[in-house]
């Protein structure tokens, strides 16, 4: 997505209460880091598979405890007595928090689902950094149906060739219809001229 005074289908008048759905694509959804707490991380990243203590190295992504975190510092310890262990230090990739931790060697880890994806910077609030994905394509229908809520009253003998007269639709639009046409009536307005093309 580009900034956020990009092209949005919902904000504009002729389009915002249509019952035609129009296709944005993005390459994903906004992201805002850091992110809050509160979801579970196993719903939305899942497992990978899963390996041992003895891989890791720095830059490793493991789940511990149901979050993400990324190796920062290792450290393979064998001391003369007791089992060797492996000493890490650790930072959570949704809150940022930095722990030391450590894992009795050959112990079985699992692999977060950590993915990278290129963003646009939008602007910092507060804590938070507000990133928008790059828009890949929009695609609107050619007419949209579009309830009219105030015009004028159509009069007797009114036809399609009598002229017009403007009509504000529920979005807020304006568009010239024929005379005939009566508040509540549905219509079909072309999206890519804005005029009216027949009764729905």
């Amino acid at each position: 997505m580009a900034a956020s005074s990009s092209f949005s289908v919902a904000s504009s008048p002729l389009y915002g209460s249509s019952s035609s759905s129009s296709s944005v694509s993005f390459s994903s959804k906004p992201s805002f880091l850091p992110m809050l707490r509160g979801k579970s991380f196993r719903s939305t990243c899942p497992k990978i598979y899963a390996f041992t203590s003895n891989d890791i190295k720095v830059g490793s992504n493991i789940e511990v405890d149901g979050a993400p975190w990324r190796v920062l510092e290792f450290l393979h310890v064998k001391p003369g007595k007791g089992a060797a262990f492996v000493r890490t230090k650790m930072r959570n990739h949704v809150t940022g928090n930095i722990v030391e931790k450590t894992f009795r060697a050959g112990s079985s880890i699992n692999e977060a689902d950590i993915s990278k994806e290129t963003k646009q910077f939008t602007y910092k609030d507060g804590s938070q950094f507000v990133f928008m994905d790059l828009v890949i394509d929009f695609e609107l229908p050619i007419t949209v149906k579009l309830t009219v809520a105030d015009v004028d009253p159509g009069l007797k003998g009114d036809t399609a060739q009598g002229g017009s007269k403007p009509a504000t639709f529920e979005t807020g639009a304006v568009v010239s219809v024929p005379l005939f046409v009566n508040i509540g009536e549905e219509i079909l307005v072309d999206t890519r001229t804005g005029q009216y093309v027949s009764r729905a």
